[in-house]
């Protein structure tokens, strides 16, 4: 075998790595750890040892969430949870120090210990099917050897003959049931022939004990960290982009003027009640203002949002309100950037009373200071805030409700907010006593209370301080941003797992249609890359790679684009053509992802890069050229990436916003000083133009419409309005932006100008206004005269179509929901080709909305005039959006979203999964079942994606389910349960099997040939339209008959679903009418008289009459469908239920006629029963549909027919004919076994797969 060993720093998350501990967390590890190597003496027993080991873990990391304890015969375990009812999660093999016969070495693993582990594992995992170990451990309390899990499922569970000698040696059918002939005789010689590689952590303890005295604990941080349950058990930690500080979102509402309630099953943010509410917080101090001045009657109606005048204060408040505290939360970041800059200067921090002392001097520090250069401020100013930076970022211009309302500086500074009730200042020593503060003042002060400065160091944080980053803040700003609705934000490990599997899809693209490759990975694609290392071939390299562009069209807060963002910088470093301006690489560094957040390190050190600023007596501020090089890089590859690959729209403009913010922040953390005397920062660009306001699912002109006569017609070509574009992005200067959005807005108003008269409706209104100006003067197209009643006509006729059309413009031009209408043709002209034709983006991403369209009213009328396929009224929004990403992508290019999972099964979903079948090739579909994805909705999730190409006719699938435990494990869990799944239908449920499952149905398919190909045919029952009239008693028969003996001719006995049992029916004497088509009814006076008593119930109605049964061809007294099959009742028969626990197929004799939804098949081939009665038939047969709450399933033909049966032999017929005897099967269950297992034998079932039908639990499904 090769060993490969990683070193302990190696083996920690990155971005964990990055969490600076608490110092009375590692103060009371060290104590703990020097107790518990003072309690070891080398000759006690294991058993005293693993006492002193597991004590240790208890009392400094896992009482009292998770239960240290022995489990069976593994020395000891870590559970998942508090007792030992919880899975175990790590399995530890402790030997004593001096034991060194058995222990492992780094050079030899082949040894007892690992042995033993082994055993320990595959009970685990066979006997106890725990499928959520993340860690295996072997130590002698100083040596510590961790395998990962995945290293485990991959070597030893994955291997079937090693499997299958442990289990026949684990139920006694090897010569000795001993443990040590699994160590000797199993367990040894397999790793003496394993020839692949091992991978494992490994640390030396006594390494560390010099610095258990030392006073700088920096070093002891990893050693600390490894040992926690983050670490071990792979649990998600505090402030990742897939948690949210709740003390601190609840206590920013408060300070805004907010709080988070549940309604029904989603939680929102409301305005605080009368009698709550706090005149000094933002939003009640905006309302008062605005009030005051009454701002909203100078206010465009467009920027207003609501019907009242109180809705409109408030939304207009909140919009301000967030506007504000968005700048506030991106200078408190920029605070905490500089001050990590300069090395911790307080003179960075500015954000404070003491600098910022009232809303008017937060006015100057927005528009005087960072929306200026510093050569354009006052004196008084530059003298004041010389150190803070111009940013040119559009966050400090006034916003257009600024303009039109209020600015911060009108705010009343006056009063004082009471603070909240569980705030983090009362946890702070000089503010216990303290109940109210002025709002700017708690605002900073409560900003002070977290640490927003933290990420990018591994060091002991001195204050017990939770941190705050910039994803957190992506989360604050989406869940207040998405208030009315209850906004759904996307953890981190979804936008990250989207965003890798679609992006180095198209990038693998790319490569390979450019040079003709066929790499099918990253790593592929490597391997290429490295013959091809001269600058021209790496900037060449990067120029395609930056040639990507990615859509999301409900962009949110922009967390699909900012992971984006993050997985291209990724990709580019791992492909290691991650370069400077000049095409020199950047191989000093590895840039990775880690909860997605990119981290940078230094793969020869392990330590992080940190770009710092020294300030020297002699030459001023002094930036290494490395430092300098690699920050310069990272943010001019952003800052690219940004311009060139990133789009968002969203029909919120708050979003809109928010989405822009998020952007500026990823910039901000990689900005670098200016070259030269190192003051300046480097300014953010104009990144606000690719991400734009409007309904993407809305466009006035089609994708198709052909621009070239357009461009032809203007002053601008297709580059010229590029080149304004781009333009606009690079300018720092005020003036040359607003020149320059001024010319942008031109070229699209002429755009849209010469467009719409190109409009086929406009254009078929002047011609019908040219036929109507002829026909008035009573001539038609060609000149000649007509009579008067024929001018008349034509004139009514042609007036009515120009009343349509007109119509039609006017709702388009008035429609509200239009005047959102994106027009994806021109709006981003980076994805036009140069003749100004539509060429698509390369990754479409996202997690659109989810709104029931029958509650959209008059908007899903216009949706549903637009011709979107997937468009059912009783579906949801999410579908369009499927389709909508289709037609915005590039031929063969990818999307991924995730959205609800109901499409997958729901009817409405079937014409969403005909599109998908008939317009793309689904790649891979993932379905969440019952694991939550999102913290405060009830949506079960699946995540698609699709390449915009043909059907290739299979698809990657997995389920996830509870076992999941979190979301950080999606992508190994994934990777490991990944399956093909072949013949997705659009009429079928999709229903995502195991990996067993999966062969277990493939099986079964190579076996047999299904029913619907046999030369049998599957009916459903009668469908009579009204029961009460044709379905009657035996009394009603009896007087029938007795009146005319030839009503029995079309009298016959029915079944329903409740009278048809597993292998036989149960009669309760009721019959049917049986008044087929093209019976003479005149034959049979007294039925029709029977019949007559419910002629308004039987006739066909009319499609506005809401009586009688469902307008058709047949006559009143008909049978409503035509039974053309009839005679085939009058035959032995196969029969079911309709729903039904289990399949209940019965053998019906000849005669008896089967009602709806019940159906049949007229066979003589009897053993058929037999099969479809099985447990491996119901297995087959529930795959293909949806098992429902309560257990009961819908055996619709359409599913019974794809069951595929064998053809048997006659011997073999026999044998089951025997086994058929009715009264037995009810009497005796262990023919219904024998029957069961003659059928897994016909397929040739392993064991394996036999056991797992027998326990099976069908998923169910509302």
């Amino acid at each position: 075998m090769t060993i490969n060993i990683a070193e302990l720093k190696a083996s920690l998350n990155k971005a964990y790595r990055l969490i600076s501990p608490r110092r009375v967390d590692l103060d009371q590890f060290k104590k703990n750890l020097q107790l518990m190597l003072g309690l070891i003496d080398e000759k006690e027993s294991e058993e005293n040892v693993k006492i002193h080991l597991m004590d240790f873990l208890k009392n400094t990391f896992y009482n009292p969430d998770h239960l240290i304890a022995t489990k069976g015969k593994t020395d000891f375990v870590i559970h998942l949870g508090k007792d030992a009812t919880t899975a175990a999660g790590v399995l530890f093999e402790v030997k004593r120090p001096n034991n060194k016969a058995d222990m492992v070495t780094q050079t030899n693993l082949n040894t007892k210990a690992m042995h033993e582990l082994i055993l320990y594992y595959l009970r685990e995992r066979s006997k106890d099917k725990n499928n959520s170990l993340t860690h295996l451990v072997i130590t002698n309390i100083y040596e510590w050897f961790i395998f990962d899990a995945t290293i485990f499922e991959r070597i030893f569970n994955e291997n079937k003959q090693l499997l299958k000698t442990f289990n026949e040696w684990e139920n006694k059918q090897k010569v000795s049931a001993s443990t040590d002939h699994f160590y000797k005789e199993i367990a040894k010689p397999f790793l003496d022939l394993f020839d692949n590689e091992i991978s494992f952590t490994y640390f030396d303890l006594k390494k560390f004990l010099p610095l258990l005295n030392k006073s700088n604990d920096n070093e002891l941080i990893p050693l600390y960290k490894f040992f926690t349950p983050v670490n071990l058990l792979k649990l998600p930690f505090l402030n990742d982009s897939n948690s949210l500080d709740k003390g601190f979102f609840s206590e920013l509402l408060h300070i805004i003027g907010l709080e988070e309630v549940k309604d029904g099953g989603r939680k929102i943010i409301r305005r605080l009640p009368e009698g709550k509410r706090h005149p000094a917080s933002f939003i009640e101090n905006a309302i008062n203002i605005l009030e005051v001045e009454n701002s909203l009657r100078k206010t465009p109606n467009q920027y207003l949002q609501g019907d009242t005048t109180e809705e409109q204060l408030f939304n207009a408040a909140l919009e301000l309100s967030i506007t504000w505290v968005n700048r506030i939360l991106f200078l408190k970041l920029l605070e905490a950037q500089l001050i990590k800059y300069h090395k911790g200067d307080r003179k960075y921090r500015f954000l404070n009373q003491q600098v910022v002392n009232d809303y008017s001097e937060l006015y100057k520090l927005f528009f005087q200071v960072l929306a200026k250069q510093a050569k354009d401020r006052s004196a008084i100013i530059q003298s004041k805030y010389s150190h803070i930076p111009y940013l040119n970022s559009s966050l400090f211009e006034f916003s257009d409700l600024e303009e039109y309302t209020i600015k911060v500086n009108a705010l009343d500074d006056n009063s004082n907010i009471d603070l909240y009730a569980n705030s983090v200042l009362k946890r702070a020593g000089n503010n216990k006593d303290v109940s109210s503060k002025r709002t700017l003042h708690y605002l900073f002060d409560f900003l002070d209370a977290y640490n927003f400065a933290s990420i990018g160091k591994e060091e002991v944080q001195e204050e017990n301080k939770t941190i705050i980053n910039a994803a957190v803040l992506g989360l604050v700003f989406e869940k207040i941003n998405g208030y009315k609705d209850g906004s759904i934000y996307t953890p981190g490990a979804i936008t990250t797992f989207l965003c890798r599997e679609t992006i180095r899809k198209a990038v693998l693209k790319k490569f390979n249609d450019a040079y003709s490759w066929e790499c099918e990975t990253i790593s592929d694609l490597k391997n290429y890359l490295r013959e091809k290392r001269n600058t021209k071939d790496i900037l060449k390299f990067n120029e395609l790679i930056n040639d990507i562009k990615i859509a999301d069209p409900a962009v949110g807060s922009g967390h699909f684009l900012v992971s984006g963002l993050n997985e291209i910088i990724s990709i580019k470093s791992e492909l290691g053509i991650l370069a400077d301006a000049s095409g020199s690489c950047l191989s000093e560094i590895e840039v990775s992802i880690a909860n997605d957040e990119l981290v940078v390190v230094y793969p020869d050190t392990l330590k992080f890069f940190d770009y710092s600023i020294k300030s020297t007596s002699d030459r001023g501020n002094v930036i290494s050229s490395s430092e300098q090089r690699i920050q310069s890089t990272l943010f001019e590859e952003k800052r690219k990436i940004i311009e060139h690959c990133l789009f968002g729209v969203d029909i919120n403009p708050n979003s809109v916003k928010i989405c822009r913010l998020r952007l500026w922040i990823e910039l901000l953390k990689h900005t670098y000083y200016k070259p030269g005397d190192y003051i300046e920062l480097e300014t953010l660009p104009n990144i606000d133009i690719n991400i734009k306001q409007g309904n993407s699912l809305l466009s006035k002109y089609s994708l198709t419409e052909d621009l070239s006569e357009v461009f032809r017609k203007q002053k601008f070509s297709v580059f010229d309005y590029q080149t304004a574009v781009q333009a606009y992005k690079e300018a720092s200067d005020k003036v040359a932006k607003e020149e320059l959005k001024e010319f942008i807005k031109k070229i699209k108003d002429q755009f849209h100008e010469t467009v719409g008269r190109r409009d086929p409706r406009r254009k078929r209104l002047s011609e019908l206004r040219g036929q109507h100006a002829l026909a008035q003067n009573n001539f038609d197209l060609f000149g000649q005269k007509r009579s008067q009643k024929e001018m008349e006509l034509e004139v009514r006729r042609l007036t009515l179509n120009i009343d349509k059309i007109e119509l039609e413009i006017k709702e388009i031009e008035n429609n509200a929901l239009y005047r959102n209408a994106f027009e994806w043709r021109f709006e981003f002209p980076e994805v036009l080709d140069e003749k100004g034709d539509f060429e698509g983006f390369e990754v479409i991403i996202g997690n659109p909305p989810y709104i029931q369209l029958q509650k959209m009213g008059a908007d899903a009328d216009v949706l549903q005039k637009c011709g979107y396929k997937t468009f059912t009224r009783t579906g949801d929004i999410y579908c369009l959006f499927y389709e909508q990403a289709q037609r915005l992508l590039k031929p063969g290019y990818f999307f991924g979203y995730i959205t609800s999972n109901k499409w997958m099964r729901a009817n409405y979903g079937e014409a969403t999964r005909r599109f998908f079948l008939e317009h793309t090739n689904p790649l891979l579909l993932i379905d969440f079942g019952g694991f939550q994805v999102f913290e405060s909705a009830t949506v079960d999730a699946n995540i698609l994606i699709c390449q915009n190409t043909p059907y290739g006719g299979s698809t990657e699938t997995c389920l996830l389910d509870k076992s999941l435990g979190s979301l950080e494990k999606m992508s190994v869990y994934i990777s490991q349960r990944r399956t093909v799944q072949k013949g997705f239908k659009a009429e079928n449920g999709w229903i995502i099997l195991s990996a067993l499952e999966a062969e277990i149905k493939n099986k079964i398919e190579r076996v047999g040939t299904p029913l619907k190909d046999w030369d049998i045919n599957i009916y459903r029952g009668i469908l009579t339209g009204y029961n009460e009239a044709f379905i009657i008693d035996q009394n009603t028969r009896d007087i029938l008959v007795a009146s005319s003996p030839k009503n029995a001719e079309i009298i016959r006995p029915i079944l329903s679903g409740k009278n048809i049992k597993r292998y036989q029916f149960n009669w309760d004497n009721k019959w049917i009418i049986f008044t087929r088509k093209g019976i003479d009814i005149e034959k049979y006076p007294v039925i029709k008289a029977h019949l007559e008593a419910y002629y308004s119930s039987l006739r066909p109605r009319n499609n506005n009459e809401s009586t009688g049964r469902k307008p058709g061809p047949y006559k009143w007294f008909e049978i409503q469908d035509n039974v053309a099959y009839y005679k085939d009742f009058e035959k032995q028969k196969i029969a079911w239920g309709n729903l039904a626990l289990k399949g209940q197929f019965a053998l019906v004799d000849a005669g008896y006629y089967i009602n709806a939804p019940s159906s049949f098949i007229a066979t003589d081939q009897v053993y058929l029963i037999a099969i479809l009665n099985s447990k491996l038939a119901d297995f087959y047969i529930k795959q293909l549909g949806v098992t429902r709450n309560g257990g009961y399933f819908e055996y619709k033909p359409m599913f019974v027919e794809q069951l595929p049966v064998p053809d048997i032999s006659f011997d073999d017929q026999e044998k089951l004919l025997k086994l058929l005897n009715i009264s037995k099967i009810n009497n005796d269950q262990s023919i219904e076994l024998q029957i069961d297992q003659f059928v897994y034998q016909m397929y040739g079932l392993t064991n394996d797969e036999i056991g797992y039908i027998n326990n099976i639990k069908f998923r169910k499904i509302q």
